[in-house]
């Protein structure tokens, strides 16, 4: 057991300090180690850490994102993280502290009595190799290693038994792409491998992976639902597969990429193993081109609602405030549909894709077909350059014009040529009517369409089904239609709400642990971060699930009813408090609040109290 404090602070000091903090103490008493945490919140500081317990302590964990005064730890193993990585990534923290921990008095002992400890080192290990799991490797690497080597079977050699990389990525990147990444970790850790785990989140790639850790790497993982260039894993053991995948069945994935044969023959690629799944198609290449599209459609959708503040009229006064604000929003609105393209395209033929693309979503704009033009123009795009890229072959000597010129020339022609006389006029006919159905939409219709996109977001969270109602109502917003949109993102947030109601209202119900966690639940609730559900449902999905599924039903019909409309993609409640982004409010929040009713309701229902709960 080891003694351990914390720090934890965030700027805004209001969840994301305490949520650390509160994982950090779990996971620390899961494993049977004491952990004092001192908390930096908005009201100062809670639980300040004691002189007496700073020296009793092994290590100190700072998971912070501000500065604080570190000079109170002088002497000590520190850990340096983010209140977002202790949060996701608690276990791999608190074992990295307990290895530094034991690093740190391996080091320090044989100072004092060099003899002494040499002698004692052989008959305790049984072997005189005990020290050896830091030999070789890179300072920063050296202390997890280490503490990956305590829990092993026994074995003779302390060492890891190789080494593994691994990259995660979902198309929101808020948190399966760090779920998966913790879960991989795991189930690399239990056969006794180290492993890097590059995560390519809302913010961009965190924990990069370099070139010398790539080339020691006995297999590469890949757990995306989103475009990942595999071109720096040339010549490596490579399996690629869903984010969800790598969630749910990480142990299933470690052991594939394990057994997939070493990269012998001088083409490594050509062999391809059954255990080898190529990304998800269609599916994938979609995905990555909403996660490009979003921050279009968020900019353009809250700086419309932002105009209407002065007057729903107030724009057509040309050389004002609001006209300004409309035409930024219109200029954003203009290139949602070409970014959808274009990164479809990236996704499917890489960066060549990425002009017959834009090219391909532009047109789609003129024809007024939507963003159903704009996947189209993205697919057809994309397999034009693919295929002109694996087909035409030039002498070497020129084989520089092929991307800068000649693939750009024929994709944009060909593509340019079948979206203005072939594809591009059926398409708008169908967005078209669409468009009119979903505008003539009330009452029974309108509810019943609400019932199945409220369903949708919940009964996978956050996996295929959900986002493909997501994909669905971010792509109407830029045809102005609205209500879909509303009724998708109320329907996300009730699962986590419904979930951290019930833990309070029936805690017979949930384990401690369940009913901790459900603060946090609450938080990703409110944010729209469907996901908070996940471990809830993973535990019990024959009575979570269709709990969730009921709530989120009964809160998407309640606002597609009300013909409430939602301008932003994303944001939970706090996108509430700009003007205009919801209409009408009243309506839209007593859909949360049934939703979240109905969730915590059908719980209460479905789920057995647990013996011996109090």
């Amino acid at each position: 057991m080891a003694k351990l404090v914390a720090v934890t602070a965030c700027p805004t000091g209001i969840a994301h300090t305490f949520m650390a903090a509160e994982a950090l103490r779990r996971v620390a008493d899961l494993k049977g180690h004491e952990l004092s945490v001192e908390s930096h919140g908005a009201e100062g500081v809670r639980t300040p850490l004691d002189e007496s317990v700073i020296a009793q302590a092994d290590a100190v964990i700072l998971a912070t994102d501000i500065t604080v005064d570190e000079s109170r730890f002088q002497g000590r193993p520190l850990v340096r993280t983010s209140t977002a990585a202790a949060i996701r990534d608690t276990e791999r923290i608190i074992d990295e502290a307990v290895a530094r921990a034991t690093l740190h008095r391996k080091t320090s002992e044989p100072a004092t009595a060099p003899v002494t400890d040499t002698h004692r080192a052989g008959p305790e290990s049984g072997t005189s190799r005990r020290p050896g799991p830091t030999e070789g490797l890179a300072p920063t690497e050296a202390p997890r290693r280490a503490d990956a080597a305590v829990p092993t079977r026994t074995p003779p050699s302390s060492t890891p038994a190789g080494t593994l990389v691994a990259v995660t990525a979902c198309p929101t990147g808020i948190a399966h792409t760090f779920m998966a990444a913790e879960a991989l970790t795991r189930a690399a850790r239990a056969r006794g491998y180290a492993i890097r785990v590059e995560t390519q989140g809302s913010v961009g790639a965190k924990n990069t992976l370099t070139s010398e850790e790539i080339a020691q790497a006995d297999a590469v993982i890949i757990g995306a639902d989103t475009h990942v260039s595999t071109e720096r894993f040339s010549g490596k053991r490579l399996l690629q597969t869903s984010v969800g995948e790598a969630l749910k069945q990480a142990d299933r994935i470690v052991e594939q990429a394990l057994a997939l044969p070493g990269p012998a023959s001088p083409s490594p690629a050509a062999p391809a193993p059954p255990t080898r799944a190529e990304p998800a198609g269609v599916y994938k290449h979609l995905l990555t081109g909403v996660s490009f599209m979003l921050p279009f459609v968020v900019a353009g959708g809250l700086l419309l609602a932002l105009s209407f503040v002065f007057g729903i009229d107030a724009y057509k006064e040309p050389g004002t405030l609001p006209a300004a604000l409309k035409g930024i929003g219109d200029a954003a609105f203009a290139l949602m549909v070409p970014a959808l393209a274009g990164y479809l395209a990236y996704s499917i033929a890489d960066r060549p894709g990425l002009a017959p693309g834009f090219i391909g979503g532009m047109l789609a704009n003129q024809l007024n077909a939507g963003f159903l033009g704009g996947i189209a123009a993205g697919f057809l795009a994309g397999y034009v350059t693919r295929t002109l890229r694996d087909r035409i072959r030039l002498p070497s000597n020129l084989e520089g014009l092929k991307p800068v010129l000649v693939l750009p020339l024929l994709s944009a022609l060909i593509v340019g040529l079948l979206m203005t006389y072939v594809i591009g006029a059926p398409v708008a006919a169908l967005m078209g009517a669409l468009t009119r159905f979903l505008h003539g939409l009330s009452g029974t219709n309108a509810v019943f369409l609400g019932l199945l996109l409220g369903a949708m977001m919940a009964v996978d969270t956050g996996g295929p089904i959900n986002k493909a109602a997501y994909a669905f109502g971010v792509g109407l917003l830029g045809s102005n239609t609205f209500t879909p949109m509303a009724a998708v993102m109320v329907a996300g947030m009730t699962p986590p709400l419904g979930i951290a109601l019930a833990t309070v209202v029936s805690k017979r119900r949930f384990t401690l642990q369940e009913r901790e966690a459900g603060k946090a639940a609450a938080v990703l609730g409110l944010a729209f971060i469907t996901e908070g559900a996940i471990p809830y449902a993973a535990r019990d999905p024959l009575r979570v699930i269709p709990a969730m599924a009921f709530g989120s039903a009964i809160a998407g019909a309640v606002s597609m009813g009300f013909g409430c409309t939602l301008r932003a993609p994303h944001g939970g409640v706090f996108v509430l408090a700009i003007p205009n982004a919801v209409q009408p409010l009243g309506p839209y929040v007593l859909a949360l609040v049934a939703g979240t009713l109905a969730t915590t309701l059908a719980l209460v229902v479905l789920k057995r109290p647990l013996p011996g709960a109090g």
